[in-house]
């Protein structure tokens, strides 16, 4: 690895105190350059990170630990892929290389990892509500100093959470909260929705650099007016600002803004001004996702929100071009497939909560843009509006990874399953994700979906599967059906073939065999069948049966697995408490079936980050892991393995 060296400013930084103490406010222009070109030279070299967010937020980052006494004061950055320059100026500077691969640092704020992540994120527009939580908890215990500081931006505001935050901290008038939107306009990609279009439309307000002195010269010091000092500082605040009104000053914010989010110096003149200004308060930073690096302003700001490795002379991203001959991402199976299937039938429409791109609905919306919807980062507001087009006769396909999934819970249970509603859920990145951690796994899904009533829950072991469910779900009558599937290719070059119906409940027997039986779900399937090949060569054999659904199960073959097999072992690449292996054993019970059954799948605990492989293996469920389950379970000395494999 290149030892990456920071400037003759960053290297004198280890902790925020640091800023503090050795530089002056003129100086966090090149502090901010610095740290800018920092990020830049590690991403560009390890790859498999965001990017663009955090550029975008360089000199908000230098701005608040110059200006705010953390960790004491608390910031919380919300979704928190915007947080490296947050990480390296404290105290993960030498270690950010090491950045969401496997041991090393997270790339989202993780309370374990530094009392400077205030609190844990990955999914968005959670920080108004945790800063306010924090807020409140300081000032129960007698603390009325600490400030409490949510980043938003990135999209988080078009959800709902962030609003019903605001709502409340608007009745908490004491609460010490500064929310800072950090407004640029995207999420991934370009943020859509109505308060995007509001937001353009905001006028600056008082010049902030003046507002403390204005308000004391007329009002002299805030505390001699007692309790009403914040009412009477919103008041002429107010008027400072000609009358100037907003939603969030509707809300009982006092709004500040916009203002540059690229002027370092100006910030922290501001920021340190709106420390003395009681009560919940808004500080509106216009700035620019990618800030500062040629490519990244100039180029598509999807693709740098996380590029991969590139040259960062020439803005070229290193691409390994997929051989003609290698198998595709599920997400453009998905994609592809989707048109093929609206354009037969004029029912389907396209939904995804701000993810086009990420689950390849973008396919669709470019090919049938009156038939596909990108609602925003609103998971809840995806599946109702799904409800709703499915109450008119419309087939909705909701396309929402399963990590997001579980913020819509409830709206699956009570607005399309309760109401038996035709409404096709495609959970993209279902099971370990990879780098992002155990913020974005999909370990939950096949376990929270398969308990809900008339649900349907399949998931395909390769693309020529997903392509048949599709079929399937989109036939008359089927109601609530989820398929899910992984991040990444699949395993087949040959997949656009002709989709037929698959039983709903039927799943498939692939190899047979005598001495145990392997039951799969989804792609993990494919390491079974690896796994059987090497079985084989030391004289094991393996019946291999894809179930399919894990909802509803296929008793036929499980009757006949039950009636045959002492030894069986489950698959999944979902959670073993209650997902797919849960559901087997719960039929064995039922049945009064007595087996050696061993379930593999994602274990009762939180994964980090690391590669799917690794990932993979470390859970047990790879290729090598069933063959040493198997082995372990037919108790195969090593005498036995090594004389079969000396006899083959």
């Amino acid at each position: 690895m290149t030892q990456f060296k920071p400037g003759s400013f960053l290297d004198q930084i280890d902790i925020p105190q640091d800023l503090r103490a050795k530089f002056s406010l003129e100086d966090l222009p090149q502090v901010s350059a610095e740290v800018r070109q920092y990020i830049i030279d590690v991403i560009s070299e390890i790859g498999n990170s965001h990017f663009g967010a955090s550029l975008g937020v360089v000199e908000l980052t230098v701005a608040l630990h110059f200006v705010f006494d953390t960790p004491k004061d608390k910031i919380v950055w919300d979704v928190g892929h915007q947080a490296y320059g947050h990480k390296i100026l404290t105290g993960r500077r030498k270690i950010f290389h090491t950045n969401r691969s496997k041991g090393g640092i997270s790339g989202f704020p993780k309370r374990s990892e530094s009392e400077y992540d205030t609190f844990g994120v990955g999914h968005s527009s959670t920080s108004v509500s945790a800063a306010l939580g924090m807020a409140i908890a300081n000032k129960y215990n007698g603390d009325s100093k600490t400030q409490h500081i949510a980043v938003i931006g990135d999209g988080a505001m078009t959800a709902g959470m962030a609003f019903e935050g605001i709502n409340h901290a608007g009745f908490e008038k004491d609460a010490n909260l500064l929310v800072i939107l950090n407004d640029n306009g995207m999420s991934i990609e370009p943020s859509v929705g109505a308060l995007r279009e509001y937001s353009k439309n905001f006028k600056p307000s008082q010049p902030l650099g003046n507002v403390k002195d204005e308000l004391w010269k007329l009002l002299g010091k805030v505390s001699k007016f007692g309790p009403d000092a914040q009412s009477i500082v919103a008041k002429v605040s107010k008027a400072l600002k000609g009358g100037q009104s907003n939603l969030f000053e509707s809300l009982n914010f006092q709004y500040f803004g916009p203002v540059d989010g690229h002027d370092v110096e100006r910030l922290a003149s501001v920021l340190s001004e709106l420390k003395d200004i009681p009560g919940p308060k808004i500080l509106h930073c216009i700035t620019r996702k990618g800030a500062g690096y040629k490519f990244s302003e100039e180029g598509n700001p999807a693709q740098w929100h996380a590029p991969g490795i590139f040259n960062k002379l020439t803005g070229e991203i290193v691409k390994i071009a997929p051989a003609a001959s290698n198998p595709p991402k599920y997400q453009d199976v998905f994609g592809h497939t989707i048109v093929e299937l609206a354009e037969k039938n004029e029912k389907i429409m396209g939904i995804t909560p701000a993810m086009p791109s990420g689950c390849s609905l973008n396919i669709m919306m470019k090919a049938m843009p009156n038939r596909a919807f990108d609602v925003g980062i609103a998971e809840q507001h995806a599946v109702t509006f799904s409800a709703g087009l499915a109450t008119q006769g419309l087939l909705p396909f909701c396309n929402i990874y399963s990590s997001f999934m579980q913020r819509a819970y409830d709206q699956v249970l009570h607005d399309v399953a309760l109401q038996n509603l035709d409404v096709v859920f495609c959970l993209d990145r279902a099971g370990l994700v990879g780098a992002d951690g155990a913020t974005h796994h999909g370990a939950y899904d096949l376990a929270y979906m398969r308990c809900i009533p008339n649900m349907i829950v399949a998931s395909p072991m390769n693309e020529e599967e997903l392509r048949n469910l599709m079929f399937t779900a989109q036939l008359p009558n089927k109601g609530p059906f989820t398929i899910r599937y992984p991040r990444g290719r699949g395993v087949l070059s040959e997949w656009k073939t002709p989709m037929k119906e698959v039983t709903v409940g039927k799943g498939r027997r692939l190899t047979n065999g005598d001495d145990i039986a392997i039951l799969s779900i989804g792609h993990p399937g494919n390491f079974v069948q690896e796994a059987v090949d090497e079985l084989s060569k030391i004289g094991v054999s393996v019946a291999h049966y894809d179930m399919r659904f894990v909802k509803p199960l296929d008793e036929i073959m499980l009757h006949e697995v039950f009636t045959k097999f002492k030894y069986i072992v489950s698959v999944e690449d979902g959670c073993v408490m209650g997902g797919f292996g849960s559901a087997v054993i719960e039929f064995m019970a039922d049945q009064k079936y007595q087996a050696d059954l061993t379930r593999l799948g994602i274990p009762d605990k939180y994964i980090h980050h690391g590669t799917q492989k690794e990932l993979w293996s470390d859970c047990g469920f790879d290729a090598k892991g069933i063959v040493n389950t198997v082995i372990k379970t037919l108790s195969i000395s090593e005498h036995t393995i090594k004389l079969k494999k000396n006899i083959s």
